[in-house]
């Protein structure tokens, strides 16, 4: 039997894949989506969705320790871990059902299995953890979506009990007494921040000078700072040297700026990067292009060779599952002559839900300022909100920084409660150019958080009102 035909078929399910594969059928192509494991990728399973309902239970056990400035007398007996993750857990596989529901209900045909390209428009198909090959297909257009993986450290294996990575850390069946933090980006600080709240002794570790090492530096130090009050052990520029496992645990040896550091843990927990999943594809058999182990692509999502497209995590950073998603219906619109606008990578959104949760957007001062731009820079503290001081939560600032000449955003650095809701309007506005003064004549309601976008624009222009 010959190769079954398409019109595409997509590598992955992940927010990259699944979404492709929606548009697509949507754009009436015939469409096929090619996944192993269950839908939604690591976002929906063992990233993004069951993380944000881990870090919630962790806020809410903060949040009882401070009932009574509220006027509430209340006694907390305590936690029960196996019932957080387990609440996290059901959050994962109600988001992954409801993207098997989309994929069916939009017509797109699933194919359990694992696909590698033997031709430019042919896949084969093998089972799960087999190199039996169970069909053949045949499209005109492949989309490769097949997400990254956790890198590690030189001579560093993960075991999953002691040398773990974000999938183990999110699914644990007890809570450590000790945890190492490797790497201190938004995967590293949010689970550092996690099991902090919930008193596991965390220590965080990383090889740059500031933790949130792509973030405005005054915003990476308010955050240290609020995670050091938590009773996280912060050493930045601190590269590891060794990990080695024990009898009782982890034992890390990490360079300071003056000596050894030597750190102890029940678990080590390496989140240091992400590595494109391009193994066993059959990419380079093809003469796709490959660069530090992800797929080179042009503003198009379009590969070296003819009709074979790749999108999401496999491409490179930014390693974000909205970008994904944006790179995904850009790519299909492409493939359908629809000729989408190309993505503005320098306005992408970057959040991290700690708490204080951090939210940027754009360029920092510190890249202004190598790029020789005069700048107008306003910040306004939660303190002097109405708003964060009824809520309780007056730790951050809102930080904007405007074009001089032109009065443009160039970007926005937010920390504080609910910041992650509030720089969806500043990428709105870095996105088609607005200017300090189009921010200040959108009326802002009162009393909300996001007055703070307007108070600290206005701080900007010299026309502060509340400061």
């Amino acid at each position: 039997m010959g190769p079954r035909e398409f019109d595409l078929v997509i590598l992955g399910g992940g927010p990259a894949g699944y979404v492709a594969a929606i548009r697509a059928a949507q754009l009436k192509f015939k469409t096929a989506i090619v996944e192993s494991e269950r839908l939604g990728g690591v976002c929906l399973n063992w990233g993004c969705i069951p993380a944000k309902a881990l870090l919630k239970s962790a806020e809410l056990h903060l949040e009882m320790r401070r009932l009574r400035q509220f006027g509430i007398e209340a006694e907390v007996k305590g936690l029960n871990f196996s019932r957080i993750i387990a609440r996290s857990r059901q959050v994962a596989d109600r988001s992954s059902m409801g993207v098997e529901y989309l994929i069916k209900t939009n017509g797109v045909e699933k194919i359990e299995g694992k696909g590698r390209l033997v031709a430019p428009n042919e896949i084969e198909v093998v089972g799960k953890g087999s190199y039996e090959v169970k069909e053949r297909l045949r499209a005109r257009h492949i989309v490769v979506a097949t997400g990254g993986h956790p890198k590690s450290l030189p001579g560093v294996e993960f075991d999953g009990e002691r040398i773990i990575t974000y999938k183990e850390a999110i699914s644990l069946g007890a809570q450590p007494e000790s945890l190492v933090v490797i790497g201190a980006g938004a995967i590293g600080v949010e689970f550092a921040f996690f099991y902090a709240a919930l008193g596991t002794k965390v220590t965080l570790l990383e090889m740059l000078e500031q933790v949130l090492p792509l973030e405005d530096a005054e915003i990476a130090d308010a955050l240290a700072k609020s995670l050091s009050k938590l009773g996280i052990e912060i050493h930045t520029s601190a590269p590891v040297k060794s990990v080695q496992k024990t009898d009782t645990g982890v034992t890390i040896i990490a360079q300071g700026s003056k000596e050894e550091i030597a750190l102890h843990g029940d678990m080590a927990l390496v989140a240091i990067g992400i590595g494109g999943n391009t193994e066993g594809l059959g990419l380079e058999g093809l003469g796709v292009k490959l660069e530090r182990g992800f797929v080179v692509v042009n503003e198009k999502c379009q590969t070296n060779v003819p009709g074979i497209w790749a999108i999401g995590d496999v491409i490179g950073p930014p390693l974000l599952a909205h970008v994904a998603s944006r790179e995904a219906i850009c790519c299909i619109e492409e493939i359908a002559g629809l000729m989408p606008a190309p993505i503005d990578y320098e306005s992408i959104p970057a959040c991290t839900y700690s708490q204080p949760q951090v939210a940027s957007v754009g360029w920092t001062e510190k890249m202004c300022r190598e790029k020789g731009i005069e700048t107008r820079t306003g910040k306004f503290p939660f303190v002097a909100s109405g708003k964060a001081r009824a809520a309780g939560d007056i730790e951050g600032f809102v930080k904007v920084i405007y074009d001089a000449q032109n009065g443009r955003l160039l970007g926005a650095h937010l920390i504080g409660s609910g910041v992650t809701e509030l720089i969806a309007e500043l990428t709105l506005a870095r996105t088609h150019q607005m200017t300090g003064k189009d921010i200040l004549r959108s009326l802002h309601p009162h009393p909300t958080l996001s007055e703070a976008v307007m108070e600290a624009t206005a701080a900007a222009l010299g026309e502060a009102i509340h400061l």
